[in-house]
């Protein structure tokens, strides 16, 4: 009984740390994030497509895990747009580019806003960084609650088959003016992954700051996905960007849910 109890006690520490992972800050990559990025122009254009496909009378967007910004700034251009992300420093980037913008500090998983939305979007894997599908599952239902009726949820992935082919991988490497970035994905047991954020930032003649941030990642089978978006929407679809369909070797499907009220 009492191995038992310190099992069961071991498995809750274990979840605990697994749920603080999660909730990442980007503490320190948060000033380099969008130079890393690049640019994310055809991304944008894409998750548009797709909200002009599925809810061509939309107006008003939100975006969940929002980052710094960069694809609210790009909609805006065409719909009325809200943010939300639990990172301070994220946030801070974001509301200054887009001072006009309504943005909160909050958890996906839990967040609560005084309105509905004709589209709600959450892109470049920002799900994958929770690793419990129960909070998986939070994020489902929080967003199916902020969604008019007949609107849209659009978010992306990264599957396992991605996510092993960059651990198998060599380190990425780019240098930005000065400065240089390398990444490296590791790990894949249980289905998680830990990405491996190094940044070299210049001071002077041979002299850099190292900027250092491990950051983790789940994935989960598509089936069980699916099976979890249907609990809260009508209509569930998985796409590929290069293909109309989501296939098993899709590395970064879309999926796209249509909400259903009583």
């Amino acid at each position: 009984m009492v191995i038992l109890w310190m099992i069961s006690q071991w498995r809750g520490f274990l979840e605990d740390i697994m749920v603080k992972t999660s909730r990442i800050s980007y503490a320190k990559f948060s000033r380099f994030y969008d130079r890393v990025m690049g640019d994310r122009s055809e991304a944008a254009d894409y998750i548009r497509s797709l909200i002009i496909r599925y809810n061509s009378q939309a107006k008003t967007v939100l975006e969940i895990a929002c980052g710094t910004g960069t694809i609210l700034g790009i909609l805006s251009e065409s719909y009325d747009v809200t943010g939300l992300d639990l990172s301070r420093p994220m946030l801070a980037i974001a509301r200054n580019k887009l001072p006009h913008v309504h943005i909160f500090q909050q958890d996906m998983t839990s967040f609560r806003i005084a309105r509905r939305f004709d589209a709600i979007v959450c892109v470049f894997d920002s799900i994958n960084h929770l690793l419990r599908f129960a909070d998986w599952r939070k994020v489902f239902r929080r967003v199916a609650l902020h969604l008019k009726d007949d609107g849209v949820f659009i978010f992306d992935i990264n599957t396992l088959g991605k996510l092993q082919r960059l651990a198998n991988g060599p380190a990425w490497e780019r240098w930005f003016d000065r400065d240089l970035a390398i990444i490296k994905v590791t790990g894949g047991r249980r289905r998680v992954f830990e990405w491996d954020v190094k940044i070299f930032e210049y001071q002077n003649r041979n002299n850099y700051r190292l900027f250092h941030e491990k950051i983790s990642e789940i994935t989960f089978p598509k089936q069980q996905i699916v099976s979890s978006l249907r609990s809260h929407f009508r209509e569930v679809k998985a796409l590929d960007p290069f293909g109309s369909k989501a296939s098993d070797r899709s590395e970064r499907p879309y999926f796209v849910c249509r909400v259903r009220h009583a």
